[in-house]
């Protein structure tokens, strides 16, 4: 799940303190769930938007809107009805949201609520953790299920820096170390003979080493790597 934070009130209202027609634009997927951009959040925000003390002169007229996903095309052209004297939207979504509204959108000013900050889960309610940066050649499977490149602090793929100590970071003592956890796990699961393996070089392309992503439908017949 994408997570992202609510940009401080004052610097959103002097990125849209220009404009007198705001749609106040929330998403009802990923940041929904981590309770930063969805329709109540939208609500509140034009709400503590309209107030006289963060504008010199006026605030903008607001309006409020929500759909499913920002991120989709389709969804967008097909659902989105922006009201003709809107001069701006601010979208509460992440920045591929922000991105996609404003190429449908091409000719209004498209400004991001949030601070897109990483992908996550729910560790306990209310507490997202970073899990996975979307590297797009997943090894899991002989790390013990813990990703090295999102969850070690230096994002180290090959192995452990030598200044954990206790298990955890030399970055920062709460800080648990990524790879104090994959042994631990591996051994859990007798399978620490993973670490001593010789395994491929990691494929770091497809993580955008290769220039921007795309990824486009196949299935499990036409799979990357699919002979058949």
């Amino acid at each position: 799940m994408i997570t992202g934070d609510l940009k401080p009130v004052e610097e959103i209202a002097n990125s849209i303190s220009g404009f007198d027609h705001v749609l106040v634009l929330g998403c009802g997927s990923c940041v929904t769930v981590c309770l930063s951009g969805g329709d109540r959040e939208a609500k509140a925000l034009a709400q503590e938007l309209a107030r006289f003390r963060y504008y010199e002169t006026f605030p903008p007229v607001f309006q409020k809107e929500t759909i499913q996903r920002q991120c989709e095309r389709d969804l967008i052209e097909t659902y989105l009805n922006v009201p003709p004297e809107t001069d701006a939207i601010l979208s509460l979504a992440c920045g591929a949201g922000v991105q996609t509204v404003s190429d449908v959108f091409d000719t209004l000013t498209v400004i991001p609520a949030l601070n897109t900050t990483f992908l996550g889960a729910a560790d306990a309610p209310g507490i997202w953790r970073e899990k996975c940066q979307g590297c797009g050649d997943c090894l899991l499977e002989i790390t013990g299920g813990i990703c090295p490149v999102g969850r070690c602090a230096k994002g180290l793929f090959n192995g452990p820096c030598g200044g954990s100590q206790g298990g955890h970071c030399e970055v920062h003592p709460e800080i648990p170390c990524a790879w104090a956890m994959i042994y631990y796990r591996l051994k859990k699961q007798n399978r620490l003979h993973q670490l001593k393996a010789i395994h491929r070089s990691k494929d770091w392309r497809p993580g955008g080493a290769a220039g921007p992503r795309e990824r486009r439908r196949t299935g499990i017949g036409g799979s990357p790597g699919d002979t058949a």
